[in-house]
């Protein structure tokens, strides 16, 4: 299958794609608050399932790890979406994701970045990479902050949990055996909340460390207000 020519026809693919797969697997999801129609999300991150999430709700740009880009079948689904890889500690990756992210900003199209830099368990919100942040900033992008939670509705038998059937993450992790069990879940249902209005940093691109503290900050409060209603 050909890559889409333009920003706009990728995020077309990946959010066809994304409400498909997710109707198939009898996905629940909702949404609190407005996705933003421009500028930057910044999120937390549980699994490759949040991917599928967001672009079925909006049609979007995602910033991903290089990495990515190597992963059988999640590489070529984010490549052909029209991600913007980053590979840390390169000069050339950061001009060609500067070009990337200012291609979708002028295609009208949000960005969503998961700024952990890594997947994990929920369990709690792990520190933010500052690297994409800055590039943002300075691009004088506005962020918001997102966050995504998961929950099982029904009885999946013994030791099923989100953390561990839901979730992906772990360095021993295995992504084909983890999709498979995930397809044969049931009740998966996805809340993604997000602020009432964009982060108003007081740090500035040139302090991109606190600019990224203040970014998880923003997160985990939408987390704690998220288990209030819970609890």
């Amino acid at each position: 299958m050909k890559r889409p020519a333009t920003p706009e026809l990728r995020a077309e693919w990946l959010h066809r794609f994304a409400t498909m797969l997710l109707s198939a697997m009898d996905v629940a999801w909702r949404v609190e608050g407005t996705f933003p129609e421009r500028g930057v999300i910044v999120s937390n991150h549980l699994g490759y399932l949040d991917i599928m999430v967001f672009a079925a709700e909006h049609r979007c740009v995602f910033v991903s790890k290089a990495e990515l880009a190597q992963v059988p079948l999640l590489g070529w689904m984010t490549t052909m979406a029209g991600t913007v890889y980053v590979a840390r500690g390169s000069g050339g990756s950061a001009i060609r994701a500067k070009s990337g992210l200012e291609a979708a900003a002028e295609a009208g199209l949000p960005i969503v970045i998961f700024a952990e830099g890594t997947t994990s368990d929920g369990s709690e919100i792990l520190p933010f990479r500052s690297g994409a942040l800055a590039q943002v900033l300075e691009a004088g992008q506005s962020v918001t902050a997102a966050h995504v939670s998961y929950r099982l509705t029904e009885d999946n038998g013994p030791g099923v949990s989100v953390e561990n059937d839901v979730a992906f993450w772990g360095d021993d992790a295995y992504l084909f055996r983890h999709m498979f069990g995930l397809l044969a879940l049931r009740g998966i249902e996805v809340t993604v909340r997000f602020a009432e209005k964009p982060i108003e940093f007081v740090a500035t691109f040139h302090d991109r460390k606190q600019a990224a503290v203040e970014a998880r900050e923003a997160v985990a409060e939408l987390r704690g207000a998220r288990e209030n209603v819970a609890g």
